[in-house]
């Protein structure tokens, strides 16, 4: 009898084991099964600068994802960030001309402040007046997105500075820089979720808000906070994407939240918050990115494309679901 209850724990131990495998690198092979289907498909994806231009389109995405990723953990949603892209974009944008006479680390921090406030407003809307995530954030899409319009005419800011679209468009060492900026993000917040207390505390408010609140955690600081971090890399996002078109549009940035959104989901972040990894997060913005890249070289409709995407991000929700 005893030796039938340690089997039947060594085979629970095992199967839990594998479980938890297949959650942490699933994502990762999958990734590779795509890359894989494509270097067959196509001769081209496989060339350095196919590769670089996935980093380079990827990164913006993956840079969004990680700020998504804080919100979603804490149980919340974030539909404003394309549209806060595009009012840092054109504020920045407009300090950093060659008509301007401002430096350029003053009007790249001007521009992150926008994000910042941007995403505090968020952030107390939900942490403090208790409206729902999706409305507080639906109504700070419509805003940013106007006042955007209103800031720029609806016309776009040309005439960049040289060194800003560096940003956009440079390399170090062969590598976009965009990327080079998407794993600085990614360490420091991975650092933040792993070995912090409002890491912690993150994953605890999304888990069960009344239990982190009743051990002492401040959830709507928590809460505010995340949803700041979210705006503050949508407006690092906004001045990369300002950068690479080398203009700042007023229509920049429309469909970007829900990139960002489905590489969360794709990653493996419960929408109901308090479960999901950052790496989860980056491969799913690769993963977009690539299956972007890849079907483009195949000539296949962007229509198609955006059914795929859809289907993707259902099967994603479908299988967190069955992990309940």
């Amino acid at each position: 009898m005893t030796n039938q209850t340690l089997s039947r724990a060594d085979t629970l131990k095992l199967s839990e084991s594998v479980r938890s495998a297949i959650q942490t690198f699933g994502i990762g092979f999958v990734f590779l099964a795509i890359c894989i289907f494509f270097s067959l498909s196509s001769e081209f994806f496989l060339s350095w600068n196919n590769v670089s231009n996935v980093l380079r389109q990827s990164s913006i995405n993956g840079i969004l994802a990680v700020g998504v990723t804080f919100v979603i953990l804490t149980g919340g949603i974030d539909l404003s960030v394309g549209s806060v892209m595009a009012l840092v974009g054109v504020v920045a944008g407009s300090m950093l001309t060659l008509a301007s006479p401002y430096p350029m680390p003053l009007g790249i921090g001007v521009g992150l402040m926008v994000g910042c406030l941007c995403g505090l407003v968020s952030g107390a809307l939900v942490a403090y007046l208790r409206l729902p995530s999706f409305v507080a954030t639906l109504g700070m899409l419509s805003m940013a997105r106007g006042l955007t319009l209103i800031y720029t005419d609806g016309r776009p800011i040309p005439n960049l500075l040289p060194e800003f679209k560096w940003l956009g468009a440079g390399t170090v060492a062969g590598v976009p820089v965009p990327a080079v900026i998407l794993l600085a993000v990614f360490i420091v917040a991975w650092v933040t979720l792993k070995h912090t207390s409002f890491g912690r505390y993150i994953y605890a408010v999304g888990g069960n808000e009344r239990a982190a609140k009743a051990s002492g955690v401040s959830t709507r600081f928590v809460i505010t906070m995340s949803y700041v971090v979210s705006g503050v890399l949508a407006g690092l996002g906004g001045l990369l994407l300002t950068a690479r078109t080398t203009a700042a549009l007023p229509q920049a940035g429309v469909g970007y939240e829900l990139d960002a959104i489905a590489a969360v989901v794709i990653g493996g972040t419960s929408l109901a918050g308090g479960r999901g990894t950052l790496v989860g997060s980056l491969f799913g913005a690769l993963i977009i990115g690539t299956l972007n890249n890849g079907m483009d070289l195949l000539g296949i409709s962007s229509n198609y494309q955006q059914f795929l995407k859809g289907a993707i991000i259902i099967a994603a929700v479908i299988v967190d679901r069955s992990r309940k």
